[in-house]
C-alpha cells in the first residue's frame, strides 16, 4: 500500500536507481519515482520516499504481492474507523494497510466469500496526532 502522491510501486519505473538524493549509495533495483522526484506535503510518513526496497520491488515486479495507493483522505478515514473499533490510533503509514484491508473484507462480504486477511500493524500515530486534528478539523489537504 502506497500512497497516490508518491506512487512508486503503481506507477514507477522498474529500473536501477540510487536510494538517496544526492546519488552518493550504489544503484539498487527497485520501483522507483526517481532519485530526484520531490514528493508533495503530505501527511504519509515515511512513504514519501522516491522508491521501494528492493526485495518488495522484486515481489510486485513478479506478481506475487500487489501493490495499490490511497489517497491521504481515504487512508485517514480507515485509522479513524479502526481507532474508534480498536481503541488504538494508527500511524499515517499503517493507515495504508488499514484502507486495504478494509476494502478487502467488503469485497469479500460482496462476493459472498470468506477470506483470512492478515496484516501487520506496524505503528502507532500518537506523534501525529496534529494530522489526526487537522484531518478532523477538514484542514488535511
Amino acid at each position: 500500500m502506497e500512497p497516490s502522491s508518491c506512487p512508486t510501486l503503481t506507477e514507477g519505473r522498474y529500473e536501477y536507481d540510487f536510494g538517496d538524493t544526492a546519488g552518493l549509495t550504489p544503484l539498487l533495483s527497485m520501483y522507483t519515482l526517481g532519485h530526484d522526484f520531490v514528493p508533495p506535503s503530505i501527511h504519509a510518513g515515511g512513504l514519501r520516499y522516491h522508491g521501494d526496497a528492493p526485495i518488495i520491488s522484486e515481489l510486485v515486479r513478479s506478481g506475487r504481492m500487489e501493490a495499490v495507493a490511497y489517497p491521504q483522505g481515504k487512508t485517514f478515514e480507515a485509522a479513524v474507523q479502526f481507532a474508534r473499533i480498536q481503541g488504538s490510533i494508527p500511524a499515517p503509514e499503517t493507515s495504508h494497510t488499514i484502507r486495504a484491508v478494509i476494502d478487502e473484507a467488503i469485497a469479500a462480504r460482496e462476493e459472498g466469500s470468506e477470506r483470512v486477511i492478515l496484516f501487520d500493524y506496524s505503528g502507532h500515530g500518537l506523534l501525529d496526532l496534529s494530522a489526526y486534528e487537522d484531518y478532523l478539523g477538514g484542514r488535511l489537504a
